[in-house]
């Protein structure tokens, strides 16, 4: 399809999925403004992109009124939300503030600043523990966690917001995000770093050993599998989205995956043959409501999108990754926070 090209204001560039879009964007030729109040984002990271950055919470309606007044944006791509699951049920007023109310109220600052687009990055953790795989846009979502409630309530919010104000949304649900830009110049950086592949790396540079959690689920290792996708693909489907809904596409719903899973064992395995080094590992019993498998089914986006993963193989993913990590250790005297 063919991209056209506008002015876009990401919220939560500064993150590692929303700092890998904001540059896709800028490549593109697209005008872009980030806002982030780095209360997770990286600030080293988001300078590198060399874009205007509003420091602002999303939260408050005076500030984003400022935002959207002074960028004049066509459309909104919004990445600001806390994603930590565990976190989500501890700490779930945080999220179901920051993820919902904060949300909600930029839509309604739209609205009143005449911004009709939205772009909003959800997850697969809507869909629970579906009944079967590959999971398509329309198996049934029934959340096991706040924070996938809280990601599944938006996605209502924009129905209605569409239904009631003709506020057009593309929403895209990816699977498991992994890898780093390839000029090595933006990647992964969490604090803390849950996500598998960095865990793997960071174990065999530090020689501590990591945890598998299960290794009796009914897979062909015993461990869990999931659909790994490139962090560059996900930034191209955020493209692919934001220009048809500039182009006048109706509101719609997107799967971001493989559409192929990788075991846990896979993903070690894979990541000792690139580094070369060992990745150690306890074996723990299995966490309370992680599926055995879950893999995504893309139909839906490459046929209506004519997107394609440029990065599919697991290979390419921790090959990426891990030289981002050697090149953030360099230049900040650690690996991950």
């Amino acid at each position: 399809m063919k991209i056209n090209r506008g002015r876009i204001l990401i919220t939560g560039g500064a993150g590692y999925i929303g700092s890998h879009t904001a540059l896709q964007f800028k490549e593109l030729g697209w005008e872009v403004a980030i806002v982030d109040n780095f209360s997770r984002g990286n600030r080293d990271i988001v300078a590198r992109l060399a874009l205007p950055v509003f420091e602002e919470n999303i939260g408050d309606s005076a500030a984003m009124e400022r935002c959207l007044r002074e960028f004049r944006p066509d459309a909104v791509m919004h990445f600001s939300a806390f994603a930590y699951v565990g976190e989500s049920v501890t700490e779930p007023r945080q999220y179901y503030e920051n993820n919902v109310e904060f949300t909600v109220n930029l839509l309604n600052t739209m609205l009143n600043n005449d911004v009709g687009a939205f772009i909003f990055s959800s997850t697969c953790a809507t869909y629970g523990v579906p009944a079967s795989t590959p999971i398509t846009e329309k198996t049934p979502q029934h959340p096991i966690n706040p924070y996938g409630r809280s990601k599944m309530f938006i996605e209502r919010i924009l129905e209605d917001y569409d239904a009631a104000y003709g506020l057009r949304s593309i929403v895209f649900r990816y699977f498991n995000a992994a890898g780093a830009h390839s000029s090595g110049l933006i990647g992964e950086r969490h604090a803390p770093e849950t996500h598998l592949i960095p865990v793997a790396i960071h174990a065999a540079v530090e020689k501590k050993a990591m945890a598998i959690f299960g290794d009796d689920y009914p897979t062909p290792d015993g461990t869990c599998v999931r659909d790994y996708i490139h962090v560059a693909d996900i930034a191209d489907a955020h493209a692919r989205g934001a220009s048809a809904l500039l182009s006048g596409s109706n509101s719609d719903v997107f799967n971001i995956g493989n559409g192929s899973g990788y075991s846990v064992r896979e993903v070690i395995r894979e990541v000792e043959e690139v580094t070369g080094l060992t990745v150690p590992f306890q074996t723990h019993p299995r966490r309370a409501g992680d599926p055995p498998a879950l893999v995504a089914s893309s139909q839906k986006l490459r046929e209506q999108l004519g997107w394609q993963p440029r990065y599919p193989s697991l290979r390419s993913m921790v090959e990426s990754a891990w030289a981002w990590y050697q090149i953030d250790r360099e230049n900040q005297g650690h690996g991950f926070n």
